[in-house]
């Protein structure tokens, strides 16, 4: 409506100004007149009729001209609606997947999503949706071939499809392909927060536990995590990595290990039980009873009492006075009795250790207190009481397995 207006005000203002002109002109005697001369042809007419047919002229060579240019503009007008139309198409098919795949229609939203991908103006969502889509209906190929149509799309977003892809990887349980992902991406970038996230949710579920050791100091300098949590983290590490290296039984490797690990990782409880544990179970118990002795005196803990009570030491009488000297502390304590008790038994101190054992017993009675002290009258010939001793510890013990079974339920 516009264009309408733009050509015929300027055709209105000019007839108006030529009928002004004529009736001007028509006052005067000699209105004037215009002659052409061309060879020996002429063309004379009135000044009027000539200004009708100039602007006329225009007007016809200004529209034939107008024209030619919209029939040369026409197959690129044409071409880019197309365009225009496959793009709205493309946006609206991107949407549509997106809701799909909120509500679980997964092939569904595979299909029109890849289909309008290649009209789109974000191929790259639709490629990264659609595989998210193929790893929810269990169609690992088709997962990948969208990954690397999406590469092949967007090589300048390889962090963004890696990214998808080991997140893909990591919750198919593909934990070996989710790691080579991100070891390529982390040395890209060493600091990306995401990257470090990944790698330690990838560490963990694979339990590589060397692998999170290695990343504990990026996820601290970048804090992908809060302190505390790196601290959990890192002590849950430590501790699987010194009951993997139990099982091994190798003394050097345990020993290496503990002398790695920060002291106040150390300090933690219950850390280093796994080491003493580990060594006594290594046969190595001798190497570190003085060490255990040290840790029990500042820091007293019956789970490391019971350990320094399972050494075998070379010196058994030292290990007996040892455990002698802390009773003057901890009197009334039923396992350090035990111990005690069990330590004269080796030391073939009979009367000292029944009187430990039955200290322990009257104490707190355990299972192992009643079976240490059975075993040492059955061996001095004190059936009767060695049975009741036994037939007090079966019934402890049935009684606690009870216990446990009505907690449980």
């Amino acid at each position: 409506m516009k264009r309408l207006f733009y050509f015929l005000g300027p055709v209105l203002v000019a007839v108006a100004a030529v009928f002004f002109v004529n009736t001007w002109l028509q006052k005067m005697d000699n209105p004037g007149y215009v002659l052409i001369g061309i060879g020996h042809w002429s063309l004379e007419t009135s000044l009027v009729i000539f200004a009708i047919s100039l602007i006329t002229g225009f007007l016809v060579f200004y529209i034939f001209f107008r024209f030619l240019g919209w029939l040369i503009r026409l197959p690129g007008q044409l071409k880019s609606r197309g365009t225009h139309i496959k793009f709205n198409r493309s946006q609206e098919a991107l949407i549509a997947g997106l809701v799909d795949s909120a509500e679980g229609n997964w092939e569904k939203a595979e299909k029109v999503l890849i289909k309008h991908a290649s009209h789109s103006g974000a191929p790259l969502i639709h490629y990264l949706t659609a595989a998210r889509a193929a790893q929810s209906r269990g169609a690992f190929e088709k997962r990948d071939e969208y990954l690397k149509k999406a590469t092949d799309q967007a090589p300048d977003a390889s962090v963004a499809i890696g990214l998808t892809q080991a997140e893909l990887h990591l919750s198919g349980n593909q934990f070996e392909e989710a790691l080579e992902t991100l070891t390529r991406l982390h040395s890209i970038d060493p600091s990306h927060a995401t990257v470090l996230k990944l790698l330690h949710q990838t560490y963990q579920s694979a339990g590589d536990w060397q692998g999170i050791r290695k990343l504990i100091p990026s996820l601290y300098t970048n804090k992908i995590l809060m302190e505390a949590e790196v601290k959990l983290l890192e002590t849950e590490a430590f501790s699987q990595l010194l009951r993997q290296s139990a099982q091994t039984g190798n003394i050097e490797e345990i020993q290496r290990l503990w002398f790695e690990i920060p002291d106040h990782i150390k300090a933690m409880q219950g850390i280093s039980a796994i080491y003493f544990a580990a060594m006594i179970d290594s046969g190595a118990g001798a190497l570190v009873e003085d060490e255990l002795a040290n840790t029990l005196s500042a820091h007293w803990d019956e789970t490391l009492l019971a350990l320094f009570g399972s050494i075998q030491s070379n010196d058994i009488s030292g290990q007996l006075e040892t455990a002698e000297r802390w009773f003057q502390v901890h009197q009334e304590n039923a396992v350090l009795l035990a111990i005690m008790g069990k330590l004269a038994v080796k030391c073939g101190d009979i009367p000292k250790a029944e009187s430990y054992l039955a200290k322990s017993i009257a104490a707190e009675p355990t299972v192992q207190a009643y079976q240490l002290l059975g075993d040492l009258l059955f061996e001095q010939g004190d059936k009767d009481n060695a049975s009741a001793c036994y037939k007090q510890g079966l019934e402890l013990a049935s009684s606690e397995i009870v216990s446990r079974v009505d907690t449980i339920s």
